[in-house]
């Protein structure tokens, strides 16, 4: 089976064996086609009107290496190259898609409540550091329970390491982790192992280096609106239609021609859209109307804004069911501060928001989705969210660690450094079994202790600044504030801060890492056989808790008539339950809190979960 997406720009290769070439450059005069095979050095592109050139040729094929070049002058990748052999300022390589042959035609992906996460970073997670290497681990996520392998950003970016939010040509794969034809490959596994894949994808900025659209194209970007990263994309004024375009196809791109399975779209509280409808929904809409008719495709978004439009489901409005409209879920930090909060202590930060009441906070999570529903928030100095409440608890991802929680703290520690194993357990305990799809970060079920230090390959100036930026960030946290401190954060660019954060999986078969593998696998094994298969109904959830005793009871009263009852005591002491659960017992954290639950105490660092029918 071959695929490929039709793309308005880019290098397409024909069916009579001829290349198409064509570009936005508005602010051009005159473009050149310029190939590297030995063949024909230059060619003109015609200007088609509204700023697109294009050619049509013979003297290239697939395989062959090509640039841009804009007014007789620079010479630039193509900016929908699909990829790029020789890093982001290297020629282009004309890809033709129909070359790799698909086996999955059967595969029609998983309902989204079935959905468990495994987000990893596709170079640190084996030696090897490629998508064959992390293909050859798919076996082992399968069997612990995994449903879904969420990458992170894989587009091209300047050099050999990066987290990946630095990319600069979301059309192709970074060539350090393999050749596109791996990459689907990796994908097919995936499916032949019942594994969902999504991909992370930023349409919020670019990265510092290797950019060049400025140069041709600067209608891509707006001064009207700033982001975190400087100058905002160019999603609502003059030449937006083919910004728009250029980001909607990339989307549609990943989904068909390489079969992924959904994706996850970066802080899109940072891209700057006053349009209706805005371009997060506009490539909602246009996903669930192209990429999944034939099959289950889900959009994941982080949205620090709590922006519940976007999580809307048909029964909201016409009683049809719990249809997704626009985008299936969204990372729910709100949960993942609360409980971090409640195991470390930690107030500065982001984390001064859930100082107070911190369990309160989980339980408001737990029941309704998001902390903040437009509540103020002292951290953002403004009110935060919308109301959740109506939603359905799979509209929410949960997580305790994940690459920001983990990376931006200074020096990459995980939660497993930073609190002892019996609260820990509890918090997954909790998260593994509510209705919520559970997310986790690579590693996280054998508890490694590799770091996870933020990484990337810059040089000269811009190195330097990303270094001292870095330090900088700290600051907000008050532990890391002192030079002294400052100066013993790894440097990003270094090597080394890359190879530490590779996992060793030496540790896995070892205690205590081997005991807390089984510890996710009987989780995640009970989770597939109690919870799941009442998630597609809707259901009303109700909590209590008590701050000062640190214990909370929910309830999810499910349409078909189950009720999940969830009751946790994280404290040190023995603790009353509010409200003695009465339905048959799914799990409890240990054999004396089985013995007293139904006496209505527990003692402490206890979960149980039960099941009323």
């Amino acid at each position: 089976m071959k695929h490929s997406h039709s793309m308005p720009f880019g290098a397409k290769v024909r069916s009579d064996g001829s290349v198409r070439f064509r570009l936005w450059a508005p602010k051009a005069r005159l473009v050149d086609l310029c190939l590297e095979n030995g063949e024909q050095d230059r060619l003109p592109l015609a200007d088609s009107g509204d700023g697109w050139f294009e050619l049509i040729t013979r003297h290239a094929r697939a395989g062959s290496r090509y640039r841009f070049q804009i007014d007789g002058d620079a010479k630039v990748p193509d900016p929908a190259s699909r990829f790029q052999p020789d890093d982001v300022h290297g020629a282009s390589e004309v890809v033709d898609p129909r070359s790799f042959d698909w086996s999955d035609d059967a595969w029609r992906g998983r309902p989204w409540e079935e959905a468990v996460i495994y987000e990893l970073h596709v170079g640190a997670f084996t030696p090897e550091g490629t998508f064959r290497g992390v293909e050859a681990r798919l076996d082992y996520l399968h069997e612990f329970g995994v449903t879904a392998v969420e990458l992170m950003p894989i587009a091209d970016f300047p050099g050999r390491r990066n987290w990946g939010y630095d990319g600069v040509l979301p059309y192709a794969p970074d060539s350090s982790y393999g050749r596109p034809d791996d990459l689907k490959s990796l994908v097919q596994a995936c499916h032949q192992e019942g594994l969902m894949i999504f991909l992370d994808v930023v349409y919020n900025h670019f990265g510092p280096e290797g950019n060049y659209l400025r140069a041709y194209a600067p209608q891509l970007f707006t001064n009207r609106h700033r982001t975190p990263w400087g100058e905002a994309i160019n999603f609502d004024g003059p030449g937006s239609r083919t910004v728009r375009d250029f980001f909607i196809q990339n989307a549609l791109y990943w989904l068909e021609e390489y079969h992924f399975d959904g994706l996850r779209l970066d802080a899109v509280h940072a891209i700057a859209d006053e349009s209706k409808p805005d371009v997060v929904t506009e490539l909602a809409q246009i996903v669930r109307r192209e990429s999944g008719k034939e099959r289950s495709i889900h959009l994941i978004l982080e949205n620090v804004k709590n922006e519940s439009h976007y999580l809307v489901r048909d029964q909201l409005r016409q009683n049809k069911g719990n249809r997704v409209q626009l985008c299936d879920a969204q990372w729910n930090d709100d949960i993942h501060h609360a409980l971090h909060v409640m195991l470390t202590g930690e107030s500065d930060g982001y984390y001064a928001d859930f100082v107070e009441r911190p369990v309160q906070k989980l339980c408001r999570c737990l029941a309704q989705g998001f902390a903040y529903q437009g509540e103020f928030s002292p951290y953002h100095n403004s009110r935060r969210g919308e109301p959740s409440s109506e939603l359905p608890s799979t509209a929410f991802v949960s997580f305790l660690q994940n690459h920001d929680q983990v990376g931006n703290r200074a020096f990459g520690e995980r939660i497993g450094q930073l609190v002892a194993p019996a609260p820990l357990k509890n918090a997954m305990e909790i998260l593994l079994l509510a209705p919520a799809p559970p997310m986790l970060f690579m590693g996280e079920e054998f508890a490694a202790t590799s770091p996870f230090l933020f990484f990337c390959d810059f040089k000269g100036e811009l190195a330097a600044a990303v270094t001292a930026g870095r330090r900088a960030e700290v600051d907000q946290f008050t532990k890391f504030g002192s030079a002294s401190v400052k100066d013993q954060i790894p440097d990003p660019n270094a090597e080394q801060s890359y190879l530490n954060s590779k996992l060793d999986w030496r540790d896995v078969t070892k205690q205590p890492r081997a005991g807390w593998l089984q510890f996710y696998r009987d989780l995640l094994s009970i989770r597939k056989r109690e919870v799941v298969p009442h998630l597609r109904n809707t259901c009303k959830a109700r909590a209590d808790c008590s701050d000062n005793k640190r214990t909370l009871a929910v309830d999810w009263a499910f349409a078909n008539g189950p009720v999940l009852e969830l009751r946790a005591n994280l404290s040190s002491e023995s603790q009353a339950i509010a409200e003695t659960p009465c339905g048959r017992l799914l799990y409890c954290s240990s054999a004396e809190a089985t013995e007293v639950w139904k006496a209505g105490s527990l003692p402490p660092w206890s979960v149980v979960w039960s099941l009323r029918e």
